[in-house]
């Protein structure tokens, strides 16, 4: 389904109204949601389209994932969140993957930010120059 800019820009509104100074208040959201669920306003479903990837976003954008060849132990899993959260703040959320074929190093994703250290990436990148 196509959702209209009017569609789009009144879920921004929403959007924005549904947050505060720590992030995306759920209550509010949800307040949000069952009122226009309720009323039935002109194009709701777009609205809640448009509003639902919004959210999605904003989810993805506070997820990271760290991968590595071997498990980390607690003290690097905190100075690695640490330095995470400095950079984007408190609200994030952190899954930790082993995967041996990376060699070593470390891979984290957050939201769209990618920063490859791994030695594979490296090796990679070496052959991509030759």
């Amino acid at each position: 389904m196509k959702v209209s800019k009017v569609a789009t820009t009144t879920a921004r509104r929403i959007f924005r109204l549904c947050q505060n100074e720590n992030g995306l208040d759920e209550a509010r959201l949800s307040m949000a949601v069952k009122k226009i669920a309720a009323e039935k306003p002109r194009d709701y479903r777009g609205v809640l389209l448009a509003l639902k990837r919004l959210v999605r976003l904003e989810l993805e954008r506070r997820r990271v994932v760290v991968q590595s060849a071997v498990p980390l132990d607690p003290v690097t899993q905190e100075r690695v969140a640490a330095g995470l959260r400095t950079k984007y703040g408190d609200a994030l959320t952190f899954e930790y993957k082993v995967d041996p074929a990376l060699l070593g190093g470390l891979r984290v994703r957050v939201g769209s930010d990618v920063w490859d250290g791994t030695v594979k990436g490296r090796l990679d990148r070496l052959a991509q120059a030759f």
